[in-house]
């Protein structure tokens, strides 16, 4: 079964639109190829997926080095705001930026809510 970009890219942009605080989100391959985005303008999707999949890659051989185990989420705190990055499930990482001012806790239940949504597409 193939998978529905358009449907994809209406749930990422529902979510940065529909959740307080994210300015953009990107659904990438483990390889930094883009599935679908919602960035701000400037961003270049291609650039940002590349990166989410280098930031992913180096997270995990940490994660190991550090016998901490399966990484969950890596979370990288700017002076800007933050940038998160998840799993959703074997073949995607989903990337959420957001203002230094969002409630981390809210973000958190709004990520896991989108991952689930953004998994039943993928399956």
């Amino acid at each position: 079964m193939a998978i529905n970009a358009e449907k994809l890219n209406m749930i990422l942009q529902n979510f940065v639109t529909g959740t307080s605080d994210v300015q953009g989100a990107a659904l990438v391959t483990p390889d930094g190829l883009p599935l679908g985005t919602s960035l701000p303008g400037g961003m270049d999707e291609e650039r940002v997926s590349a990166m989410s999949a280098s930031m992913l890659s180096l997270g995990e051989r940490i994660g190991l080095e550090l016998a901490r185990g399966t990484i969950d989420r890596i979370f990288v705190e700017g002076n800007k705001g933050f940038g998160i990055l998840t799993g959703c499930g074997e073949e995607a990482v989903l990337l959420v930026l957001a203002r230094e001012t969002a409630k981390q806790g809210l973000l958190m239940l709004e990520i896991k809510r989108v991952l689930s949504e953004l998994k039943l597409i993928l399956m």
